[in-house]
């Protein structure tokens, strides 16, 4: 290592310290700020940001990338619908696994507190880039502005973190050498052991059109930290958040002295994916894919001899049993529903509801009376026009639209209750904005096979149960079954929580338990909160623990004698 090196690894020494003290505590830390406020980065950074968005508008982005062969661009801005103009370079999938395969032995032996640091420095570039990053997740993914801040920034980099915390632990927890020692019937033997880290190979990271970067940093980061060279490829419509990361990315590695093909970047068109190309090839070992059930299931049963992580999505559900307060629960659930206009791995999907009503702290709720809050709280939402702006987002495509109508004109078909029409709310900055509130349905446990399939949109099912016991029992086998990455229970009755969670484990799915406030419930906090648990239809990963990270690298072992 030259001095460089040796600087690089002390000035982020401190961040990765702190990383693995706070995974091994799961408290609440951040190197990062996930508030735009100018109060906190001053007033040029965000001017700057969109300066520097703006002028990437109907460009070519060159990355320099080995087996170009043309250019394509398909993105159009949720807020505008309007085509960003911006190409990005087709690179031969052969010529991406060439050149990775070339420049990963250097990366193997470098040393992995250089791999880690590299990464360190990447996260770090990437979140002064920030308010550019956001320009860029808005205008293709749909988020609002602050939640393409934080959720596909600090808070999507705090993943990228953790696995450098988790990847530091496996590492540094395998010895480098170790003198053996035994005597062997009367004969005393002698070992000089070493013991190397060696890679799998190339990892793939397939991401996701709603959530680019989010969980796109661990996965790249775990892969780099252990010594493997990475190909990421975007959804067609989200391109750009991941190109600007693979460019940050290739300049670290560039000024550091690596091979910039360590990480590069394959884009496709829906006409012409490429994908399977990827995962097929012998060199490529290390596949993790966010995205649609069906395409994930087909990975899951298709991928053999690789590593494979999944995020897919499942059915999200919310139990009400019981509340102390039906406006603050209701408050809670409405946010949850509207958050990003249900385009969320963490949205809820069907609210679970005694059909005799519940208790509450102000006396007898009936399950009407519930819905109704519900309601109430989400056309609260709605009616605000900034504030829908700032939660709702925009519909990042036309398929979410479908979801919508389509599950409407199920419903018409089997006469059931509109609670709540969907409708779109005026954006007040993009008059243009394709925006969608809530479509809300009452249904009984005789609908399921309306709604306990995935709707990724803006489609809320409320559910008249017979009562909580079998509203859990429901809950957990649709979490089993289809699969749930989160899932929600209101209950002042203890020995009901109780019960209910044991179910909830069995199923493999995180549990929220009387969440309301001003923290969102389906927010997940880098460093405390496990993002999938892997144990149900929803993904095979668990985000981030040591699994995630330890086995993206081998340990190859080798001996000889010495003197006794």
């Amino acid at each position: 290592m030259n001095a460089d090196h040796l600087a690089l690894i002390e000035r982020h020494k401190q961040l990765i310290a702190h990383a693995i003290e706070a995974v091994d505590t799961r408290k609440s830390w951040s190197p990062f700020k996930d508030s735009p406020s100018t109060k906190i980065h001053g007033p040029e950074k965000p001017v700057a940001g969109k300066a520097a968005f703006e002028a990437r508008l109907g460009q070519r982005f060159d990355l320099e990338q080995p087996g170009v062969t043309h250019w394509v661009g398909e993105e159009v801005s949720p807020y505008t619908q309007e085509a960003l103009g911006i190409t990005y370079p087709v690179s031969e999938p052969a010529a991406l696994v060439e050149a990775a395969s070339k420049a990963l032995p250097a990366w193997a032996k470098a040393d992995p507190e250089l791999r880690m640091a590299l990464c360190a420095e990447m996260a770090v570039r990437l979140y002064e880039r920030n308010f550019e990053m956001a320009q860029a997740v808005m205008h293709v993914a749909g988020q609002s502005y602050t939640q393409a801040f934080s959720g596909s920034g600090p808070n999507a980099l705090d993943r990228g973190i953790e696995a450098l915390a988790y990847a530091a632990k496996a590492m540094r927890g395998v010895t480098s050498r170790a003198a053996y020692h035994r005597d062997f019937a009367g004969e005393p033997v002698a070992l000089d052991k070493t013991y190397t880290l060696q890679p799998r190979g190339i990892g793939l990271v397939i991401c996701c059109a709603s959530f680019p970067t989010w969980n796109a940093y661990p996965a790249m980061f775990a892969s780099l930290a252990t010594g493997n060279p990475v190909i990421v490829k975007p959804h067609p419509i989200a391109v750009l958040p991941m190109a600007m990361v693979v460019e940050t990315c290739r300049d670290v590695l560039r000024e550091y002295g690596f091979d910039a093909n360590l990480v590069t970047l394959a884009v496709d068109t829906l006409a012409a994916p490429v994908a399977g190309k990827l995962v097929d090839d012998p060199a490529v070992q290390i596949i993790d894919f966010t995205g649609s059930p069906r395409y994930g299931g087909h990975l899951e049963r298709t991928v053999t001899g690789k590593l494979l992580f999944t995020e897919t999505a499942g059915v999200n559900s919310i139990v009400v049993e019981s509340v102390d307060d039906l406006t603050q629960s209701a408050r809670a659930i409405a946010r949850a529903t509207c958050l990003f206009s249900a385009q969320m791995c963490t949205s809820p999907q069907v609210v679970y509801v005694p059909k005799d009503g519940i208790r509450t702290g102000a006396g007898h709720a009936t399950f009407d009376e519930v819905a109704q809050a519900i309601v109430a709280e989400i056309d609260a939402l709605a009616a605000n026009p900034a504030q829908a702006a700032a939660i709702m987002g925009a519909v990042q495509g036309q398929v979410s639209l479908d979801v919508v109508s389509e599950t409407r004109d199920a419903a018409e078909k089997q006469g059931l209750r509109v609670l709540r029409e969907a409708a779109p709310y005026e954006h007040p900055q993009f008059p243009n904005a394709r925006t969608m509130t809530p479509l809300v349905l009452a249904v009984e446990p005789q609908h399921q096979e309306l709604y306990a399939e995935e709707r990724f949109g803006p489609v809320l099912f409320i559910v008249a149960d017979a009562n909580g016991d079998s509203a859990v029992a429901e809950a957990t086998d649709l979490a089993k079954t289809r699969g749930a990455i989160s899932c929600y229970l209101y209950s002042t009755d203890e020995a009901f929580i109780e019960r209910s969670v044991e179910l909830y484990e069995r199923a493999g799915a995180n549990l929220s338990i009387n969440l309301t406030g001003a923290m969102w419930i389906n927010f997940a906090a880098a460093y405390s909160d496990y993002h999938v648990t892997g144990l149900n239809p929803a993904g095979n990963a668990c985000l981030t623990d040591i699994a995630f990270v330890a086995s993206r690298f081998r340990i190859v072992q080798r001996r000889r004698p010495i003197a006794a």
